[in-house]
């Protein structure tokens, strides 16, 4: 949620290519506070659904960790938060951004000196691991498991987990998005899957998934941030930061970490 990194001619390509939109929003937007807006009220958001539990939507809303860590910064400009669902190619590479989709981008995203290149980036906001999940029972412990008894590994496509493990020398199956990857792991397209540990563990919070269980972690030193129009906004990054800080210091970073994912490490809420 981990995140996501392929095809990078072309993403590039596209992020160039969209350098030359307009970010106005349609000529609605407005400044305030110094943020630019594309759109006078709103701050918009893109993220690519579902990554439960950071975006996912639920009666017709789109909720999770993220939308609760953006609306501190909604707050504090005095708007509302609007989430818009995009192609995760146009978000890593900046493309929306440059396109005037979207103010912010979210999605359990990790940072990395190649996005750094076509975004500007908040501080860090959540440390990552990656996890194995399998069926109960399976003997499975470890990566090289997987390998030596040829099993059938699982990823969702342009992560960073998909990454990790092509780089141990597997050619796993990719799956589009994170419920087809669970999917996968159910129907027996797949013995294992990765995916980050937040993600596998609000799954196993499902009565469905009582079937499965983490059989590994891997330990990759990921760190998410959001992620701004590069030289555009500098202003909503300043904000950015500070609305993270505030939070950790306040507690009420505690307080949505353990609404959405379970018991807080005590490194994850030290403010910066």
């Amino acid at each position: 949620m981990s995140r996501r990194t392929r095809r990078w001619a072309l993403g590039a390509g596209v992020a160039a290519l969209a350098l030359t939109a307009s970010a106005c929003g349609g000529g609605d937007g407005a400044t305030v506070q110094g943020v630019k807006l594309i759109k006078k009220g709103v701050l918009t958001s893109c993220t690519h659904l579902p990554y439960p539990p950071f975006q996912v939507e639920k009666g017709g809303k789109v909720v999770g960790f993220d939308v609760d860590m953006i609306d501190l910064v909604a707050k504090k400009l005095g708007v509302t938060q609007k989430v818009v669902d995009t192609p995760f190619e146009t978000m890593k590479t900046g493309a929306a951004l440059n396109a005037g989709k979207c103010d912010i981008v979210m999605g359990g995203m990790t940072i990395k000196p190649d996005r750094v290149k076509f975004m500007d980036v908040s501080e860090p906001y959540f440390d990552a691991t990656q996890s194995l999940m399998a069926k109960k029972g399976s003997g499975i412990t470890s990566l090289d498991d997987v390998k030596s008894r040829k099993l059938k590994l699982g990823s969702q496509a342009s992560t960073t987990g998909e990454d990790y493990v092509k780089g141990k020398g597997f050619d796993p199956s990719s799956f589009d998005n994170s419920n087809a990857e669970l999917d996968g792991l159910r129907t027996g397209q797949v013995d294992v899957i990765v995916q980050d540990d937040p993600v596998v563990k609000g799954w196993l919070k499902d009565p469905a998934n009582s079937k499965y269980e983490i059989v590994a972690n891997l330990n990759t030193g990921e760190q998410y941030g959001f992620w701004i129009r590069k030289d555009y906004n500098k202003k909503l990054v300043e904000l950015t930061n500070q609305a993270i800080e505030q939070a950790k210091q306040d507690q009420t970073y505690k307080k949505i970490y353990e609404k959405w994912i379970g018991p807080m490490p005590a490194a994850a809420g030290k403010p910066s």
